[in-house]
């Protein structure tokens, strides 16, 4: 998880959203990625699908069974669906995401009929992945308010 700690950092050093991903089968490093949504224009470049790319080609194989994957928040619907699709065997996660992330949209129900099932793991280093998300959007917030301040003076 540090390193995708780390991979976050980038991702907030960039002014992108610091979500940082890593792709591992056993000690072999596969893929990593950090968030480059703003930076690339498009809204399919999370950290997860940045990192299963490179792990696919790293592999020459869209299956990653023996892969485990590490992610600072909670994947999306989006990159959840497509590291399934490529049967990684396990995802540890950092901070959970109540807006956005796969597990406030996808009951144990659906998650059931799923042609495969990565096992998941919450909460790995859970606090420190909290803390740069929550730190990263209260600056955001700060920024802006002083940015309008700015503009609204004659």
């Amino acid at each position: 998880m540090k390193k995708a700690i780390q991979q976050a950092v980038n991702a907030k050093m960039a002014d992108e959203v610091p979500v940082g991903a890593v792709i591992v089968s056993g000690s072999t490093l596969l893929g990593e990625g950090f968030n480059s949504n703003i930076s690339l224009q498009d809204p399919t470049a999370h950290a997860e699908i940045l990192a299963l790319r490179k792990a696919c080609e790293y592999l020459n194989n869209y299956r990653l069974p023996d892969a485990e994957v590490y992610v600072t928040l909670e994947p999306c619907l989006m990159c959840f669906h497509a590291l399934v699709q490529a049967r990684v065997k396990k995802i540890y996660i950092g901070a959970r995401d109540p807006k956005g992330g796969f597990s406030v949209f996808f009951s144990e129900e659906q998650m059931e009929k799923l042609n495969h099932r990565p096992e998941i793991e919450f909460g790995v280093m859970e606090e420190t992945c909290a803390e740069m998300i929550k730190l990263f959007f209260k600056e955001k917030r700060v920024r802006g308010k002083r940015k309008w301040l700015r503009s609204t003076r004659p």
